[in-house]
């Protein structure tokens, strides 16, 4: 092992540049050269890239996005583009490659490690959290972070208006955001993509919210979680209240990643390199029960994380 690659590719995630500099920083103290192919995939099928070196990853760590950039890359969903980023690691001499990213960027990864001998090692970073083979991903705590920090100033609002809100948050299939933000926010309903929430029962909770003698209420839906704005219209008839709606939209994604997200960062990275030293490929590092630890790529990939439906009933006992 004497060179390595790093690509983000995908959705940016607070806490990718805190990745990049310990991958470097971590790598360069065991002698091996690093090089980052910019702009994610697309990058590495074009052959896109800079050396990375401790000082050019230098204040770096508080940083939100990636200075490597990324973009979608259609072309790499097919064998031809996989093969042409396949030919760059050979013709560059990469004998490792770390792709950080969430669940395309793991399973476009998979595909090129069936075209290369190179050795690659996955690290999550999504606000999505929905990475198998791991606890927690890269930038989730800030963007959950972020969104309280929105839902706290809106419930402002809803409480001198007395109305109701519907608070958007990302998640287009997932609810991992969804949740974690409205329980530490106090929503009084949450809704993610996983469980179809019947809309009786969101009037029922409404109507019974009202009977306790609540005045407004907060409800945290995920984006892929159906219509908002259908949904607040149903609202107001059923219960002649006014509603508002709040799309937090693309803040989550950004920022200074929390302390935790740097740890986070920080630990992947160190573990990446890692196993590429120890000449294991193929695989995704992640947190499990309190321990950095690594599980193979195909089966991250061909995984769905379960959502914690218990801190669901958990949110909703504490909504009462």
């Amino acid at each position: 092992m004497k060179k390595i690659g790093v690509v983000t590719s995908g959705g940016d995630a607070p806490g990718m540049n805190a990745a990049i500099r310990a991958i470097v920083r971590i790598a360069y103290s065991r002698n091996l050269q690093v090089i980052g192919f910019e702009r994610g995939w697309e990058g590495l099928m074009r052959n896109q890239s800079k050396p990375l070196t401790p000082r050019s990853v230098g204040g770096i760590l508080q940083l939100g996005g990636t200075i490597l950039h990324t973009i979608r890359c259609p072309e790499f969903t097919v064998k031809k583009g996989v093969r042409k980023a396949a030919q760059t690691l050979s013709s560059d001499h990469i004998d490792g490659l770390v792709v950080i990213g969430g669940n395309g960027s793991f399973k476009g990864a998979l595909d090129l490690s069936r075209e290369t001998d190179t050795l690659i090692v996955g690290v999550p970073a999504t606000i999505d959290n929905d990475i198998y083979g791991t606890d927690e991903t890269i930038g989730f705590d800030t963007a959950v972070n972020t969104a309280v920090t929105e839902i706290d100033k809106i419930r402002d609002t809803a409480i001198s208006h007395e109305r109701i809100f519907i608070v958007e948050v990302m998640g287009r299939s997932r609810g991992f955001l969804a949740l974690t933000a409205g329980l530490t926010s106090g929503a009084e309903i949450i809704i993610v993509p996983e469980i179809r929430s019947k809309r009786e029962n969101v009037f029922q909770t409404l109507k019974e919210n009202s009977r306790k003698g609540k005045r407004s209420s907060i409800i945290v839906k995920a984006e892929g979680a159906g219509d908002a704005r259908l949904l607040a219209k149903e609202i107001e008839g059923y219960t002649g209240a006014e509603v508002r709606i709040s799309v937090l939209g693309y803040a989550q994604r950004g920022g200074s990643p929390t302390a935790r997200s740097r740890l986070l960062a920080s630990l992947f990275g160190n573990k990446a390199v890692e196993l590429l030293l120890k000449g294991q490929g193929n695989k995704i590092v992640g947190l499990q029960n309190g321990q950095v630890s690594a599980i193979s790529l195909e089966k991250s990939c061909k995984t769905e994380k379960q959502l914690d439906l218990n801190l669901l009933f958990l949110a909703n006992m504490l909504a009462t």
